[in-house]
């Protein structure tokens, strides 16, 4: 990973990993079969070292992790404008990974059931029966990280 120019404004990796398991949603970067930038924003659900989200089982960006694994993940939180000084406060996370579709159905459930816990909470007793109607044409990807960082500006007021 790059040398982050700011440092005053680095964040700890433990904090940038708490942003990036809490965000709502994140921007997925990868390289498309023909060599071009791709980016698309997901749910991502994580736990430990794995970033998990979902999709449709086939599709471009499944064809992007096929071609080159090696993806990025951007995500902030805590954006508050600042318009008399023409800025804001924020708090991201950027991270490096591995992508690669989960075939493993037991694994698919997990990760789905991350996923809900964190974005459905107050509609877990359906789960089951969701996953009975969808597991069969839910994609599911699983991103290793490899690096993570993360950079904040805190408000002029804050220490």
């Amino acid at each position: 990973m790059r040398e982050m120019r700011r440092k005053e404004r680095a964040m700890a990796e433990k904090e940038a990993r708490r942003v990036l398991h809490a965000c709502e949603y994140a921007v997925l970067s990868m390289v498309g079969p023909d060599g071009k930038p791709y980016a698309v924003p997901i749910s991502p659900a994580g736990v430990g070292n794995t970033v998990y989200f979902h999709c449709a089982p086939a599709g471009y960006k499944l064809e992007c992790m096929e071609h080159e694994p090696e993806v990025c993940l951007v995500c902030a939180e805590d954006i508050v404008p600042l318009p008399e000084q023409f800025s804001t406060t924020y708090r991201s996370a950027i991270a490096y990974g591995r992508a690669k579709a989960v075939t493993d159905d037991a694994e698919k459930i997990r990760a789905l059931r991350l996923i809900c816990e964190k974005y459905a909470p107050s509609n877990m007793e359906g789960f089951d029966e969701a996953i009975r109607k969808s597991l069969a044409h839910t994609g599911i990807v699983k991103i290793e990280l490899r690096e993570v960082s993360g950079k904040q500006k805190k408000h002029p007021k804050e220490k």
